[in-house]
């Protein structure tokens, strides 16, 4: 055993960024794997195992699950907009958004490799052989989000805006010490559930992205995969909306929660019950907050 626990030392990944990029790719898989799954179980099968809601909840447990699973490492971001809010914020080094950002969109490509492969049989018979990003046997709405018909480029910019807008305007308040924060524990059934909200409630437009990295990695997968070029011309070169819309939108809540909330709370009273809780700090990485980074205050997305 301490042979085996000292071969575990000497493995472990010495630099921090190499540690944190490998936990967004891992996390951001995760969250895809059991979301593009789900996407394809439901259209292959026609609806005979899965309806529409049942890819919104498969989301939302990925989320949940990619964040218990990464959180104590990289922050759990899984979304190129969280990690550019969290960078404007302090939270996080700008020469780390562009690696963060890089390792989501590979965790998605790879989740979506998996899930092509998992569904390979399926998608053929589906598609009658022939993949295609329109028309009545189209799969690629399996992996990437599709605008509904008839929609204006400033309605899919605008819901996109918003709902990423309110992704972090509803997961700041969970970590901020000056208003009411929740127990670590409980951050990502939480952060999974604003995310079911908003897949609910804001996806009919655009398919509800509001995350570069989960709609720009499974285009690029199509791309190599035999789906061709159609997957980024298709619907007037829709694919730019998911990719630039959540990173106006996210800085955007963070505005908003700060200018009608965080800025008019009172300071923390250092006898307050606030401060002896000691399950918010309880996974918060040490060395992190030497260097004035808190890999806890982030979250994901879809």
């Amino acid at each position: 055993m301490a042979t085996l626990r000292k071969k575990m030392v000497m493995m472990k990944m010495r630099n921090r960024l190499a540690r944190q990029c490998l936990g967004e790719i891992l996390g951001t898989f995760v969250l895809l794997l059991f979301g593009c799954a789900a996407a394809a179980q439901v259209k292959t099968s026609r609806q005979a195992k899965g309806q529409y809601l049942s890819v919104n909840m498969s989301f939302a447990v990925g989320v949940m699950s990619a964040m218990y699973l990464c959180l104590g490492v990289s922050g759990a971001h899984l979304n190129p907009a969280v990690s550019l809010s969290f960078c404007v914020l302090g939270h996080l080094p700008w020469r780390k958004l562009l690696p963060y950002s890089l390792s989501q969109v590979l965790g998605a490509y790879l989740a979506s490799a998996v899930v092509y492969v998992m569904y390979y049989d399926a998608i053929m018979e589906y598609s009658g052989g022939v993949l295609t990003s329109v028309g009545p046997n189209e799969t690629a709405s399996i992996f990437a989000t599709h605008p509904a018909e008839g929609l204006s480029l400033q309605t899919k910019f605008f819901d996109q805006v918003v709902g990423t807008a309110a992704l972090l305007l509803c997961i700041l308040p969970l970590n901020d010490k000056r208003n009411k924060p929740v127990p670590a524990a409980l951050l990502p059934p939480i952060v999974a559930t604003v995310i079911l909200g908003i897949a609910m409630s804001m996806s009919y437009n655009c398919g509800g992205a509001i995350n570069p990295a989960r709609d720009l990695g499974p285009r690029l997968f199509m791309l190599t995969a035999g789906w061709g070029t159609e997957v980024f011309t298709c619907f007037d070169y829709f694919f730019w909306v998911p990719l630039v819309a959540p990173m106006v939108g996210a800085p955007l809540g963070c505005l908003l929660y700060f200018v009608f909330i965080n800025w008019h709370l009172p300071d923390p009273d250092p006898d307050s019950d606030v401060k002896c809780q000691p399950e918010i700090l309880a996974a918060v990485n040490m060395k992190a907050l030497e260097t004035k980074e808190d890999p806890h205050f982030n979250m994901a997305a879809l």
